[in-house]
């Protein structure tokens, strides 16, 4: 590469070790020990899932701070973020598996009440778009209780609302969203996600992700029964759309908190499109001339809609040369040129021990960053 050379780190994080930006200041001083006049732009990207709040913040969004409800009903502090009057929220910053105790699961219980007060949080400051990020949830209660929050009433037999959590749904008798905070239906919802996932059946939420998030094959078949009695009570409620959105890809995102999205009117993107829209990639990219992505695993699940993937594709159309770092590589090369990726740098090329390169990985993906400026950058 001849002329001015000028680096764009657009990475998320890896998962455990590093956060996206940490990421992006370790492979910047590995790059400036061997090409010390190189230009670096660092980018910290997400793809709907945690860590968005905090790329959009390293992008300069203003970060806000919102006491609400955890996915056990406990209080936990939330952060969005906000710019102008758009505001990117995490769900899994009020109901993610992060905000659950060590070891604890609540498959049937676990609610995403607090991620409806995030929502109603970003409606008071101002938000008239909201890029709603979905992922990492400990949650599968179809958005029932971020509906709840929002205004609307799940009502049982006795007309007490339903218990939270995916199990409470089994009891529905009635649904009620004439109460919703009327604000929703003036504001553009975004709805961002890595996965396109139905709401119900063999590829939806509680068959899929149930399991991740402690559901036993008997919780799987009570919480996939429970949702699909949601929609149907739903359904009587609001019409056949109701039916429709439970169909829709990525209504079962985030333990179904899609379709509760998507009920409120929201319009569903593959997660890492709008992140790069709203983090302003593209004025970035025109800048660089080479573009290094990556995230803690690049494999298989890394083509359908992760983070890298997307920052290569765009970058590809932009003819841009990418390169990726990661903690472990498990694609060939060919599936990674087919991504648009010219080639990527495992932390395991430099420390084999999986362990090490966990408990290690600032120190060594400097060592690999210092490897891809030697390939590339002199």
């Amino acid at each position: 590469m001849n002329g001015a050379q000028r680096v764009l780190i657009a990475a998320d994080k890896f998962k455990g070790s590093l956060t996206a930006v940490q990421v992006a200041e370790r492979v910047t001083a590995g790059l400036r020990r061997v090409a010390p006049g190189v230009e670096a732009e660092a980018l910290p990207v997400a793809d709907g899932g945690d860590g968005t709040v905090d790329a959009a913040v390293a992008a300069g969004f203003e970060r806000r701070e919102v006491r609400v409800a955890g996915p056990l009903g406990q209080e936990v502090t939330a952060a969005f973020a906000l710019r102008g009057d758009t505001a990117v929220v995490e769900m899994a910053e009020a109901s993610g598996l992060q905000r659950l105790p060590a070891g604890v699961f609540a498959p049937l219980t676990a609610s995403t009440y607090g991620s409806g007060e995030l929502l109603r949080a970003a409606l008071d400051a101002g938000a008239r778009t909201i890029v709603f990020g979905v992922g990492g949830s400990a949650t599968t209660d179809g958005g029932a209780g971020m509906l709840s929050a929002l205004g609307a009433r799940f009502l049982d037999a006795d007309g007490e609302p339903v218990a939270p959590g995916g199990g409470g749904l089994a009891g529905l008798a009635s649904a009620d969203l004439s109460g919703l905070d009327p604000r929703l239906a003036s504001v553009e919802l975004i709805l961002a996600s890595d996965v396109d996932n139905p709401l119900t059946g063999p590829k939806g939420a509680p068959s899929v992700y149930g399991p991740q998030k402690g559901a036993s094959p008997d919780d799987v078949e009570t919480l996939d029964a429970a949702l699909a009695h949601y929609a149907k009570v739903l359904e009587e409620t609001v019409g056949t759309k109701a039916a429709g959105h439970a169909a829709s890809p990525g209504a079962g995102a985030a333990g179904g908190i899609g379709y509760g999205a998507l009920l409120l009117g929201a319009r569903f993107r593959p997660g890492i499109e709008v992140m790069l829209d709203v983090l302003g990639f593209a004025p970035a990219l025109e800048k660089a001339t080479l573009v290094i992505t990556g995230e803690g695993s690049l494999d298989e699940q890394t083509l359908h809609g992760k983070a890298p993937a997307g920052v290569a594709a765009a970058a590809r159309a932009a003819g841009k040369e990418v390169v990726a770092v990661c903690g472990r590589l498990a694609l060939a090369p060919q599936a990674l040129g087919g991504a648009g990726i010219r080639r990527a740098y495992p932390l395991t090329d430099v420390e084999p021990d999986v362990a090490k390169c966990i408990a290690d990985a600032g120190p060594i993906l400097e060592r690999v960053a210092e490897r891809i400026a030697r390939d590339f950058l002199t």
